[in-house]
């Protein structure tokens, strides 16, 4: 079984593709090329590969509508390093939003790329493997709610849709792909927002008490997510996948 890393190059600059390319297999990785949305879902009919590098500026379809196809979709748990021209603040929050892992702006130095690709392969695999989830299962339940994963709508008992930001969604799925498993803030804070984590960074207890809130979870004796002292969090409740109720 061959363990090399394999990365999906998506870019429309053949330049780019093919310096990526080059670069990444000296390093020992497989890689496939693709210049735009429609040979990218031909070359994951024919691989799985362990990361993807997708451009944002496309042509026709552009990145972020890719990597929100990606995340909806049976190729969703692959993780997704956005590349752009722009440098703007607003897109790369756009990109995270969408469910990209990393972000990194045109032009840039390979190095920094390959370290970049390494990081992100290297906290997607922090966690034990998570539960499977077909295609037709767009509905994961859970004590009184139900997670709408197809349009990331979060579901009470009485089918009030609850709104979820990016973040909150991202916090919550990883929640309910890990339940009863203890959950460290480094592995949530670098798998929801895409990047390197700072140990001194409590933006992620931030995050889980807003999730908290949605869920109507009281912090003092919590049914969802409990706090374990000096270990992190873990979601309690059992999860099932529903059938499509569309």
């Amino acid at each position: 079984m061959d363990t090399t890393d394999h990365i999906l190059i998506v870019d429309d600059d053949h330049g780019i593709r093919e310096l990526l390319a080059t670069y990444l297999e000296k390093e020992g990785m497989r890689t496939t090329a693709a210049a735009n949305g429609r040979q990218m879902r031909a070359a994951l009919e024919q691989i799985t590969p362990d990361l993807i590098v997708l451009d944002l500026m496309l042509p026709g379809e552009d990145g972020l509508a890719l990597c929100r196809e990606l995340r909806s979709g049976r190729h969703r748990t692959i993780p997704v390093l956005m590349l752009t021209a722009r440098g703007d603040e607003v897109d790369r929050i756009i990109g995270l939003e969408m469910g990209a892992d990393d972000y990194m702006p045109k032009p840039f130095g390979v190095r920094e790329l390959l370290a970049r690709i390494r990081s992100v392969l290297r906290r997607t695999r922090m966690l034990p493997p998570n539960i499977q989830v077909t295609e037709s299962a767009q509905l994961l339940g859970f004590g009184d709610w139900k997670l709408d994963t197809t349009h990331r709508h979060l579901l009470d008992a009485g089918g009030t849709m609850v709104a979820l930001s990016g973040a909150e969604y991202r916090l919550l799925r990883v929640f309910l792909d890990h339940p009863q498993r203890v959950l460290t803030r480094d592995q949530l804070l670098n798998l929801t927002q895409g990047r390197n984590a700072d140990p001194f960074d409590r933006s992620i207890d931030l995050l889980v008490s807003r999730v908290r809130q949605r869920l109507r979870d009281d912090p003092r004796e919590p049914r969802y997510i409990k706090t374990l002292r000096n270990e992190g969090y873990v979601f309690s409740s059992a999860v099932t996948l529903l059938a499509d109720e569309s």
